[in-house]
């Protein structure tokens, strides 16, 4: 019997009178050198530490077991062998303590870490796990791989090599032959669980029969870990640049340290060498990236782009108390590179023609915060809308070269009481410049004059509050000077304004108990009332740097000032009043309904103004009207209406629900309608993720002969933008994806509009070989960009443990 060795024989079996004696020998220098104390543990211990290793005893069972201590120990029948994350079964076991090799025949089963081995005859050193098992089939835990192989010679723990190779993730079939759709087939592989790596020499993909790559090397994942190397190569036929085709190469630098390379070569423009690099710090974390195309053909010159973020926190000192750095850069070469490359850039989604690059250096302590911020941007050709060239003109924001900012707020004693005061310097700067777009001149985008704003704000406020209801008068103080650089229209090189508002916001809220669709509610009824007033201050001459109109929704139409900003400072005399219902399910206070509605009273006529806007005359404002409802996990629906209640007509209609019973099925649709004087738009938002199967009663599909039904699925899947007012689709994303269980096919189709006469259109196809590769184009990317709540269909929620495989 071999030291360090426990046996068990059967019940009713032949057990030898000397095993007795030998198991209390050999147990008892390993119980003395065990401590009786219990150690506290959040998790089992997935790897042993060497040291400990060599006192792991080794338990064998069996009908018949006989052999000699520390010599050869021989189990016959039903042998097991147990050694800490190893077990071995087999019809029969031979273990030398001597050189603690075991071998087995008959039927031999080897678990470990969840990885089982199946064979006929295995040769394997205990110790260092190193051996060879002949007519092997295995399965992987990790990412359920699955194959056979002539020989696998085991090199040690992580490492093994097996010969004449087939491995797939496709399910094997309890009984007969194993005919995978896909497989990889080698001569030789080399299975590597530490590095989460196989390599396959004189390697081919096949998939239904058919060889669809080959190569004297092959590496692949053995889970989702990272790992340097060849990414799967992408195409894509794009109406624009031709034929594109994708050969990643991914650098696993370090743990918290990465880079891809990202060569595209475009048939009609040429090749556009892009890479990514990311890293990631205790105090710091960013990442670069960055494309370049040495003459396009199409446009006759160089095309390039990059993009950097970075944030970094900095040492904390008494000058600059917890400060932080943040850089954000994004350059193009040239206003046509967002309609040239609108999604395959790995810059940024460059269908925003804006591009921020800023530096800013922020911190604070207790009541007091700073920031430095210098911004520049870059603004990209303007575009046609579908009906007006002029409609869609982007005129770039102004430079801050630099902004200085420092804010105030104390913790008052009584907390009821808040106070705030903001001073701010900014320098405003412009670069003057025509615009064009498809050789049609936009006119100087740049009419208004550079300045140094000086700007200081104090708001002090006290809120009551109790169970009824709330009130909240506040006073704001607004002061700003402007330098500029011309003098404006009346001569003046400098203006200086001092604005007070005077605010007082209160509601109520009532609360009962009742009952909806035999459903217990709480439902509340919550009236609410703004007060503001401001005096009226000439400010038609001054430029706006920062200003512009909130959006006019059930949230902003409570505010004091109608404008974002500080270049504009509305005479705003108003009463704002509105009313918000909702109601709550009494088990689990979750909120099913909500009904708003909202209006505004000018006491005045509003003189200030944005420019190309008319004053406000005295009087009601439009009519907001805002639902919400989810009244089951499965349904939710909003929408809100503004009413014009002179004109008596609808101003803005957006209306939106979704339904979604369980994984993978979502649809969603929304509706907006604007109308205002000058334009009209209406548009219908489709979006959907479901199992066609489901469209006629969940029914299986019909497999393919040969064979198992399993997930087999076809799912549709897009997302569509359709403009009524152009009779046109705007935006359209949409395809299928069927799950076959081991892989999983996507056919989408791309387009986008980018202005009245162009659209950018491309075919996607990707082939997903589940736990392998995916081949063809990104449409996966693109379903999870476009589709709200899209789901991958091989979402790994909970990650296989290895004791779901331990016997």
């Amino acid at each position: 019997m071999p030291s360090g060795v426990a046996a068990r024989a059967r019940p009713g079996a032949v057990r030898p009178s000397r095993l007795a004696g030998a198991l209390a020998a050999t147990l008892a220098p390993w119980a003395a050198a065990q401590s009786l104390a219990l150690q506290p543990s959040l998790a089992l211990e997935e790897a042993l530490p060497p040291a400990v290793r060599g006192q792991v005893p080794a338990v064998v069972e069996g009908a018949r077991i006989h052999g000699q201590v520390d010599g050869t120990t021989v189990v016959q029948g039903q042998a097991v062998l147990r050694r800490h994350d190893v077990l071995l079964r087999a019809e029969r076991l031979t273990h030398d303590a001597r050189t603690d090799r075991a071998t087995a025949e008959g039927q031999v089963r080897v678990v470990r870490a969840g990885n089982v081995f199946e064979g006929e005859r295995l040769s394997l050193q205990l110790d260092t796990f190193a051996g060879q098992f002949d007519t092997v089939r295995f399965a992987f835990l990790r990412n359920g791989g699955q194959g056979e192989a002539s020989r696998v010679v085991f090199l040690d723990e992580q490492r093994a090599v097996a010969y004449d190779v087939r491995y797939s993730t496709c399910t094997r079939p309890a009984s007969g032959p194993w005919t995978p759709a896909w497989a990889v087939t080698a001569d030789e592989v080399l299975f590597d669980q530490g590095a989460n790596n196989g390599e396959a020499r004189a390697g081919r993909l096949e998939f239904q029969g058919v060889t669809v790559l080959a190569a004297p090397w092959i590496s692949f994942p053995l889970s989702d870990a990272r790992k340097s190397g060849v990414l799967p190569p992408t195409l894509n036929l794009d109406n624009r640049s031709g034929l594109e085709t994708t050969l990643p190469y991914y650098f696993n630098l370090a743990p918290n340290r990465d880079a891809t390379l990202y060569p595209t070569l475009m048939t009609r423009r040429g090749l556009d060498l892009g890479g990514e690099y990311r890293y990631l710090e205790p105090t710091y974390a960013g990442q670069l990236r960055a494309a370049w195309m040495p003459s396009d053909r199409l446009r006759d010159r160089d095309r390039w782009a990059y993009a950097l973020q970075h944030q970094h926190a900095l040492p904390t000192s008494a000058w600059l108390p917890g400060a932080g750095l943040r850089l954000h850069l994004n350059r193009v070469s040239d206003d046509d590179y967002w309609r040239d490359f609108p999604r395959t850039s790995v810059i940024t989604h460059l269908s925003q023609r804006l591009l921020d690059n800023h530096v800013a250096l922020s911190g604070g302590h207790g009541a007091w915060s700073y920031s430095v911020l210098a911004q520049r941007w870059q603004t990209l050709g303007a575009a046609a809308s579908l009906t007006s060239i002029q409609s869609e003109q982007i005129v770039a924001p102004y430079d801050r070269l630099p902004s200085l900012a420092l804010r105030w707020a104390p913790r008052l004693d009584d907390e009821a009481w808040q106070l705030r005061a903001d001073v701010e310097a900014t320098r405003f700067t412009t670069r003057r410049r025509p615009t064009v777009w498809d050789g049609i001149s936009l006119g100087d985008q740049r009419t208004d004059l550079g300045a140094t704003r000086t700007l200081g704000t104090v708001r002090l406020g006290r809120r009551w509050e109790a169970p009824w209801g709330y009130i909240e008068p506040s006073l704001r103080w607004h002061l700003r000077h402007y330098a500029f650089e011309q003098p404006l229209g009346d001569g003046r090189r400098s203006a200086s304004y001092a604005l007070p508002t005077l605010a007082l916001d209160s509601g109520l809220t009532f609360e009962r108990n009742t009952r909806l669709f035999g459903r217990a509610v709480a439902q509340t009824l919550e009236p609410r009332v703004l007060l503001a007033a401001t005096p009226y201050r000439d400010q038609r001459l001054l430029p706006v740097y920062d200003s512009a109109a909130y959006d006019f929704n059930l949230a902003t139409i409570f505010s004091p000032n109608p404008y974002g900003g500080n270049d504009r400072i509305a005479d705003l005399r108003a009463l704002t009043y509105g009313v918000t219902s909702r109601l709550y399910d009494s088990a689990d206070g979750r909120e099913l309904l909500t009904v708003g509605l909202a209006q505004r009273l000018r006491l005045s006529e509003q003189r200030v103004t944005l420019p190309n806007e008319g004053s406000a005359a005295e009087g009601r404002s439009d009519v907001l009207i805002g639902a919400s409802v989810a009244l089951t996990p499965t349904w939710s629906a909003s929408g809100t209406w503004q009413y014009n209640t002179a004109r008596r007509t609808s101003v803005r209609t957006v209306l939106s629900a979704r339904y979604q019973p369980g994984p993978y099925r979502t649809f969603h649709v929304a509706y907006r309608n604007n109308e205002t004087t000058v334009t009209r738009s209406q548009q219908l938002d489709l979006a959907w993720q479901w199992p066609l199967a489901a469209l006629w009663g969940d029914r299986p599909l019909t497999p393919r002969p040969g064979q198992a039904l399993g997930p087999q699925q076809w799912y549709g899947v897009g997302r569509v933008n359709y403009s009524f007012t152009d009779r046109r689709l705007i935006d359209l994303v949409a395809g299928f994806e069927y799950d076959a269980g081991c892989w999983l096919a996507r056919v989408v189709l791309e387009r986008q509009q980018l202005s009245a006469s162009s659209a950018s259109q491309r075919a996607l196809f990707q082939l997903e070989f589940s736990g392998f590769s995916r081949l063809g184009t990104n449409a996966l990317q693109a379903l999870r960009a476009h589709i709200p709540r899209y789901r991958y269909l091989r979402e790994d929620v909970n990650p296989p443990s290895r004791f779901e495989r331990y016997e």
